[in-house]
């Protein structure tokens, strides 16, 4: 990529904001046109990665909005988004929830994948440690998310397996397939609904956070 070519992008951009200072502009909603005018200008496809990831779903638009606003998200709204992303958790065929933790600390730790020049079908990271503290081995970690370190310990996992341990387990499932089924607006990625993972590799995330075994509950 050239310099120039670069600058492209950010001079359009910064072109667009003087124009707006210098019309009337009647209406939040102009501003959101423009703005994604902007934005559907500056983007184009390459490779893997589409523009149509710039789309928001009926969730997330509802969440951006709320963020704008400053406002909380309705209820009824908030109570609506949870149920139909709980509806689209796809528990494991097998009812095998628990995998091999060390394969999750492997996942934990990948941070690659969906960029425009991974190639169709490539696996996934999931780059849990960019948002979690997790296993007290790594010391770098993000803090965006909650500290998940001594995650099944402090719940009282002895057996993930167990009947006892089976509530905990699921929403551990859940969670990590489409987190806005327990919270609307969660910032966390839907790795199974947006087909960043794949079943095999949540079960294994699951046995990581869950697993006695497991650096996270030592």
């Amino acid at each position: 990529m050239t310099i120039r070519n670069y600058w492209l992008p950010v001079l359009g951009v910064a072109s667009s904001f003087i124009v707006l200072g210098c019309a009337s502009v009647d209406s939040s909603a102009d501003i959101d046109k423009l703005t994604k005018q902007i934005v559907t200008a500056s983007f184009t496809d390459k490779g893997i990665a589409k523009v149509d990831r710039l789309d928001q779903d009926q969730a997330n638009a509802a969440c951006s909005d709320a963020d704008v606003t400053g406002k909380p998200l309705d209820a009824k709204v908030s109570a609506k988004i949870e149920a139909d992303s709980l509806k689209t958790i796809k528990w494991p065929a097998d009812g095998k929830f628990v995998g091999d933790w060390k394969s999750g600390e492997k996942i934990a730790q990948d941070g690659k994948g969906m960029t425009w020049n991974d190639k169709p079908g490539a696996v996934n990271g999931g780059n849990c440690y960019n948002c979690h503290q997790i296993s007290k081995e790594e010391i770098s970690f993000g803090t965006l998310g909650p500290s998940l370190y001594n995650y099944g310990k402090i719940r009282g996992i002895t057996d993930p397996n167990s009947p006892e341990a089976k509530a905990i387990v699921e929403y551990t499932w859940g969670k990590i397939w489409n987190a806005k089924a327990y919270n609307a607006c969660s910032g966390m990625p839907r790795f199974g609904h947006a087909n960043v993972l794949t079943e095999g590799q949540i079960r294994d995330l699951v046995a990581l956070l869950v697993d006695p075994a497991s650096p996270v509950n030592k």
